[in-house]
């Protein structure tokens, strides 16, 4: 009778254990995905890859972010059930499963976060680039977004203990690559950029100015780091700061 009792009661606290676990995760999972609605998480990721990806399983990036926290506290529940009960009598595995779990969490939050990162990151510099009449422009936009999501893989793959020394040395190469290439094709873009910032600093012409560029005359509209907008009775002019410093400005008095 004894002995029955001794094998009962680890099983029954085991199963106390798993019970608790179960009802503490779904809350748990609940109170995340109520803080993150509360909080804007919703708002932020809409429209992103990540997002679309959710949606298409009939999910979301909060309820993903939700499942996790509580899947993150069944999985503890159920490891701790096993210990309990003595199903499995090895500390070491014990040790290395509740040390690998909340890696894993982290990895899956840390590319979640990439994938929005990088989204954004994406949106911003192509708006901040709309104005730039540069063929070559439209492709810095995805070389940032691409950059981030390296960046995050790297991160992520950290966090679970796979050896990144290969990875690194590809992002490496990758960022040698891309200076490279993106100084040969891109050499209009970066001499427009420093005429730009000799002009903004200089500012030999304003808004409202009559100025004349070459054979294009008009009213300054707009000047930024690339470009010089002017505009006359019917045509707006984009004229790419390289040019005004090549040709020359002429100030247009009444």
């Amino acid at each position: 009778m004894e002995w029955q009792t001794l094998i009962e009661e680890p099983a029954v606290i085991a199963a106390a254990v798993l019970a608790l676990g179960l009802v503490v995760g779904y809350l748990v999972g609940r109170l995340n995905k109520e803080l993150l609605t509360a909080a804007g998480v919703p708002d932020a990721v809409e429209g992103t890859p990540f997002e679309r990806t959710a949606q298409s399983i009939g999910t979301s990036t909060v309820e993903i972010v939700a499942r996790l926290s509580s899947w993150f506290i069944y999985g503890i529940a159920v490891l701790t059930a096993i210990h309990i009960a003595q199903l499995l009598d090895t500390d070491a595995f014990w040790l290395r499963v509740t040390e690998f779990i909340p890696q894993v969490f982290i990895a899956v939050l840390v590319l979640i976060l990439g994938f929005i990162i990088a989204d954004k990151a994406e949106l911003i510099v192509s708006e901040y680039l709309r104005g730039v009449k540069l063929p070559e422009v439209s492709v810095i936009p995805k070389v940032v977004k691409y950059t981030v999501l390296f960046v995050t893989l790297v991160i992520a793959l950290g966090q679970i203990g796979v050896h990144v020394i290969a990875l690194l040395i590809l992002l490496t190469v990758y960022a040698v690559g891309a200076v490279i290439v993106f100084t040969v094709a891109f050499k209009d873009f970066l001499i427009s950029s420093a005429a730009g910032i000799y002009l903004l600093l200089n500012q030999p012409y304003g808004i409202g100015d009559e100025i004349r560029i070459g054979d294009q005359s008009g009213i300054v509209q707009e000047v930024d780091l690339f470009v010089t907008k002017i505009e006359d009775d019917s045509e707006e002019y984009v004229v790419l700061n390289r040019r005004v410093l090549e040709e020359g400005i002429v100030r247009l008095r009444e």
